[in-house]
């Protein structure tokens, strides 16, 4: 881990008063930052052992609501209690709040004390330890793109999140001007996560007015997903405390351009890219054109984990650098997987798919998972695609909306093998509740349209 704290570090600063609180967290289904702030003195006594939460943090919807159809836990069962187990490689600083550490814990069943198998960091955990057992390593990277915009969360909501302005006026896409505009910002955003052991490497204005991306060094991929998780909460934290909101919505706007998540990633072996081979074509070794046939044969079986909500979808169209289909390419933005690296060491796969609220964890273990099967498998790859995805008619369509890749993750023999079957069952309940939400929802759309000319 690339954390920035040793507790022998936390316990010396909590001696001498710098550090008051300690931010114990375990990441939620929808990948966010949920447990306790516990007083330093306590933590570093004891506390740092173990401590506990509501098994249904692992059984919610973006509401907190507690739906029905989980097996894991219910009201039928109680709610009962999970471990929180810190783990304390994860330890660092908060700079962004005053006299604040933050640790990242695993989640274990309070009887057992074994890790619970849907928990989001477990997932990846499983995937990786699969990769082990055949000699590899994986080495990932996230990219993140947002939106800030000029009002507050708090303001922003009282006015029924309508007639929503981005902090800018015009497409910023590397644009500097607008971009030092909003440095009170995006500069600590930057520093203070470069300072709380995050590898920052920079911020960049993105394709729309508002948007942004910030982008994270590679790293092994549990550190990987780690960074993204805590970057993406610090983003929105840093963001409030400068009177502003940000969004990882992946489409606030119909006419907008959506943001996306790609991932970057190889598989590594005694120090070396092993998707690299100088003798192959683009650079390219037999495992690497196994593991993205992988990924492109299982697209749809993990498309649940790369767009995981109703509103995912709407970034999947036609000419908005979001991909529409299945294909593979050579530094070709228009596919949904691009070559990075041809004919160097530095060679990689980028996943196009994910949007900016996906969980980085399961989507990372669901991309490891199809890539590994198509070792397994020994999957031959394609050609590349050439030109104008889009416009491709034999190109595999991705899944359109949430009921199509719930119907792909329920028949995914792949993933219920790879994640187990259980935890396919439970992400596909977590998914079939969304649906359902929006479902029961009458939108200003359907009034506009049809309350008089109906």
């Amino acid at each position: 881990m690339s954390a920035n704290l040793t507790f022998e570090g936390l316990k010396a600063r909590v001696a001498s008063g710098e550090i008051d609180t300690v931010l114990v967290c375990v990441v939620d289904m929808q990948g966010r930052l949920m447990g306790k702030r516990f007083v330093a003195q306590f933590f570093v006594d004891g506390g740092y052992e173990e401590t506990h939460c509501c098994n249904y943090l692992l059984a919610t919807d973006l509401e907190m609501a507690t739906p029905d159809g989980y097996a894991a836990t219910s009201w039928a069962g109680g709610y009962g209690d999970y471990v929180m187990k810190p783990d304390l490689d994860t330890l660092r600083a908060v700079p962004w709040l005053d006299g604040t550490a933050m640790v990242l814990c695993d989640v274990l069943d309070h009887h057992t004390h074994k890790p619970v198998p849907h928990s989001p960091r477990a997932v990846l955990k499983k995937q990786l330890a699969r990769l082990e057992t055949m000699g590899f390593s994986a080495v990932m990277a996230t990219e993140l793109e947002f939106f800030l915009f000029a009002k507050s969360f708090d303001e922003i909501r009282k006015e029924g999140f309508r007639n929503l302005e981005p902090i800018s006026a015009y497409n910023e896409d590397y644009h500097i001007l607008q971009t030092t505009k909003e440095e009170h910002v995006m500069r600590p955003i930057r520093n203070h996560l470069y300072a709380a052991g995050i590898p920052i490497e920079g911020t960049k204005g993105e394709a729309e007015a508002g948007q942004e991306e910030l982008n994270i060094k590679y790293a092994a991929a549990l550190d990987c997903a780690d960074h993204h998780t805590i970057a993406k909460h610090a983003v929105k934290e840093i963001a409030w405390q400068q009177g502003h909101a940000a969004s990882f919505l992946p489409k606030w706007h119909k006419d907008r351009v959506g943001s996306a998540s790609h991932v970057h990633q190889s598989l590594w072996k005694d120090g070396k890219n092993v998707f690299f081979d100088p003798k192959g074509a683009h650079g390219m070794s037999d495992l690497m054109r196994h593991y993205m046939a992988g990924m492109i044969k299982y697209s749809s079986d993990m498309m649940v984990f790369l767009a995981p909500y109703v509103n995912s979808y709407k970034r999947f169209t036609k000419g908005s650098f979001a991909p529409t289909g299945t294909v593979w390419s050579i530094d070709n933005r228009t596919a949904g997987f691009r070559l990075c690296g041809e004919g160097s060491k530095a060679i990689r796969v980028e996943c196009r798919v994910g949007g900016a609220d996906l969980n980085p964890y399961l989507a990372m273990a669901a991309q490891l998972a199809a890539g590994i099967a198509g070792i397994e498998e020994k999957l031959e790859l394609s050609p590349p695609q050439a030109g104008d995805a889009y416009n491709d008619p034999d190109a595999k369509k991705l899944p359109a909306n949430l009921a199509q890749a719930m119907d792909a993750l329920a028949a995914s023999h792949m993933l219920k093998a790879a994640f187990g079957e259980e935890v396919v069952a439970h992400y596909h309940r977590c998914a079939a509740w969304e649906q359902e939400e929006f479902d029961r929802v009458v939108t200003d759309w359907e009034i506009a349209r049809g309350f008089e000319r109906a």
